[in-house]
């Protein structure tokens, strides 16, 4: 694997040398497309933002430090362009660069063999972009407006963490608030599995944890912790305020004890069959869809 390790912080070999040259290449040039350009050496400097994806460890290291995401697929390529996220790059199969919008960024086409030495894996969508992040939001900002919220505790499953997203996009959910240690919503499989749906949901980290979940409260918000304790309220008869906030633990473990005791009513899913809990994905959906039934 290509990479460098510098004081402790990693980089991907060639990084700094594309930084440069993107600075010169991807800039406004009137909205006329980039030609394309065939790549046929999977160490190119300018690929570096697409190297070793399945390395969750050290995508994660080298993402939000570096002001990136990438996206796969051509919906989720078009969502996240739709919300405003500027593009750096793209990488696609030679076959299909027609399926590409048109964009002042630079636009590379390889073919599948060359494209699996860059990424590590078969891109069988035949698409990846590299996008800028957007300056992070304040959690306080999202809730003047929000009336119905989703706060996630160590959600570090990168699925789960996207199918929660999907959810909150389809049943309702205003916003969505984590704890400093949950997985990063804008990282490649996240978004897959969101279909792209993590750009139409605002989300922010909730710092320090758990004590700002008081900000939550003072914010008018009455929050439901999930849990499958005997002496919690079934969700479907807990009082639900005006403004209402679910709280979902990491699968297994599930919320920690100080996060419900920061919270205002235990809450679960009534279960048959002695099923004690559901996946953290399923049990959210259930909780939007509670929320949201009386609309």
């Amino acid at each position: 694997m290509p990479q460098i390790k510098i004081k402790g912080e990693i980089k991907i070999k060639g990084w700094e040398v594309y930084r440069r040259r993107t600075v010169a290449v991807a800039g406004d040039n009137g909205g006329v497309p980039n030609s394309i350009i065939t790549i046929t050496d999977p160490d190119d400097p300018r690929l570096a933002d697409y190297r070793a994806l399945t390395d969750v460890a050290l995508r994660t290291a080298f993402e939000p430090p570096h002001g990136l995401f990438v996206a796969e697929g051509e919906l989720v390529l078009r969502r996240a362009l739709r919300a405003g996220y500027r593009p750096r790059s793209f990488l696609v199969d030679a076959k299909r660069v027609g399926q590409l919008p048109e964009t002042d960024a630079p636009v590379y086409a390889a073919d599948q063999a060359v494209l699996e030495a860059i990424t590590g894996f078969h891109v069988h969508r035949g698409v990846l972009a590299s996008f800028h992040r957007k300056e992070p939001v304040p959690a306080a900002e999202l809730l003047e407006t929000a009336t119905r919220v989703a706060i996630l505790e160590d959600v570090n499953n990168h699925t789960n963490l996207g199918a929660i997203f999907r959810g909150a996009a389809a049943l309702g959910i205003d916003a969505v608030l984590l704890s400093p240690s949950c997985a990063d919503p804008l990282y490649r499989r996240s978004v897959r599995v969101s279909m792209g749906e993590v750009f139409a949901i605002p989300y922010a980290t909730l710092d320090p944890w758990p004590s700002a979940l008081a900000d939550v409260r003072k914010a008018g918000f009455t929050i439901l912790a999930m849990t499958p304790a005997p002496e919690a309220v079934p969700l479907a008869q807990a009082a639900k305020g005006e403004r209402t906030a679910i709280l979902l633990g990491a699968e297994g473990p599930g919320l920690s004890r100080h996060a419900i005791e920061a919270s205002d009513v235990p809450v679960k899913i009534p279960m048959r069959r002695n099923v004690d809990s559901l996946n953290v994905a399923a049990a959210a959906a259930v909780a939007f869809y509670e929320l949201g039934r009386e609309d």
